[in-house]
């Protein structure tokens, strides 16, 4: 098949650099990839954001990725993004009539939902849409401090009841998308992945543990909403463990950023603050041997669309204590791989960590199972063939209901 990935801010590009990428640039990048390995070919388009960028660049055999000119060609944060995506859509159809149009097109984000609408209104194509993030839990979670422009939860909800299959990520997205008014036969449930090559638990790790102290470790951007305060807290209560904050600006800006001194000044009340690590943003590559140092990787998000850092660890053999939410009630087995608590829930997560540190063994043991269930589900080669037979559903539907009667 032809697919065209429609990845309207967040490029397959920046999963090359690493430390630039989140969950939506790793997997529009390996899922393109794995995809062009199993034989097909892969056009993954995103906003020019910088003059300089080549229209069309090589991302790997198989994948190229195009830089369509919407907007400023400057980078904007995605909020801003809204009033251009007409114009992208529009430059999408210009494209396909004069190069031939793809068989199937995987818009990622409700943004490119617009864009990729737009497009195929004027060049029909069945289409395939993975939202990554509703505007309705973050609106829940989130109030008054939410940015999401005006009119985003409606057009994700139009843009549910209009594309051909919405390949969701996990089973709470699924229940949230019925109570919008999304038809489940719209619906299917492909989970984003991991690379089980470079996330092992085999290899080195990172080689500054404290002899006698346990590493509990959190990873992701540094925003109030991904709860580390929550884990801060825990630690007051944790007297031979250590708190590694991986992510948010460089190690060299991390005194300037709001939430890394709300939380400093959150752990010199509780007395906690020679505890409290904060790295700054990890390169990618460096990422596996700083899982592996940890005895418990913590994610404790307030909510969490799905959540790549839990795969991370089971993928490097470590128990993960998270929140119950999103695509941590799947990716999470409780007393198997890991342990569940409730959101911004201190107590319980003090709980469950100093059970789980009080017993290497099953520390152990939960890391193995996690490894296990990792490579079984969560491969990208067997996420990318999920993805494909969502594809086969919408642009041979005959030929599959001929296969399966």
């Amino acid at each position: 098949m032809r697919i065209a990935m429609v990845s309207e801010h967040a490029s397959p590009m920046a999963a090359l650099g690493g430390v630039d990428a989140g969950g939506q640039n790793v997997h529009v990048a390996a899922l393109s990839a794995e995809l062009a390995a199993a034989g097909h070919e892969v056009t993954v388009y995103t906003r020019r954001d910088d003059p300089t960028a080549p229209e069309r660049v090589p991302l790997c055999p198989g994948v190229e990725v195009v830089h369509v000119p919407a907007g400023p060609t400057r980078s904007l944060p995605k909020d801003e993004l809204v009033p251009f995506m007409p114009a992208f859509g529009r430059w999408l159809a210009q494209d396909w009539s004069s190069r031939g149009a793809p068989d199937v097109v995987h818009s990622h984000f409700w943004m490119s939902g617009l864009a990729t609408l737009e497009a195929t209104a004027r060049v029909p194509v069945p289409v395939a849409h993975t939202y990554h993030a509703l505007g309705s839990v973050k609106r829940r979670h989130q109030g008054a401090g939410d940015t999401s422009p005006p009119g985003r939860v409606l057009a994700e909800v139009d843009l549910g009841r209009r594309v051909d299959t919405v390949v969701a990520t996990c089973t709470d997205e699924v229940s949230e998308l019925r109570r919008l008014g999304v038809p489940d036969r719209h619906v299917r449930v492909v989970p984003c992945g991991v690379d089980m090559q470079q996330f092992t638990p085999l290899g080195p790790e990172r080689p500054d543990r404290v002899p006698g102290r346990h590493r509990l470790l959190t990873i992701g951007r540094l925003v109030e909403r991904k709860g580390v305060e929550t884990a801060v807290e825990a630690l007051a209560e944790l007297p031979t463990a250590e708190l590694l904050v991986a992510g948010g600006p460089t190690a060299e800006a991390l005194d300037d950023d709001p939430e890394v001194r709300r939380l400093r000044d959150l752990a010199t009340r509780l007395g906690v603050a020679d505890r409290v690590r904060f790295l700054g943003a990890v390169d990618r590559a460096e990422m596996p041997a700083l899982i592996r140092s940890a005895d418990v990787v913590v994610a404790t998000p307030w909510y969490e669309p799905f959540g790549i850092v839990p795969l991370e660890a089971a993928a490097c053999g470590r128990p993960v204590v998270g929140s119950a939410v999103g695509g941590l009630l799947d990716t999470v087995r409780p007393e198997v791989t890991g342990l569940l608590v409730p959101p911004r829930d201190p107590a319980a997560l003090t709980a469950a960590l100093a059970g789980l540190l009080a017993d290497p063994e099953r520390c152990h043991r939960f890391g193995r199972a996690a490894r296990r269930r990792a490579v079984t589900r969560y491969g990208w080669d067997r996420v990318a063939a999920a993805t494909e037979r969502a594809y086969e559903e919408i642009v041979h539907p005959v030929r599959l209901e001929e296969a399966t009667a």
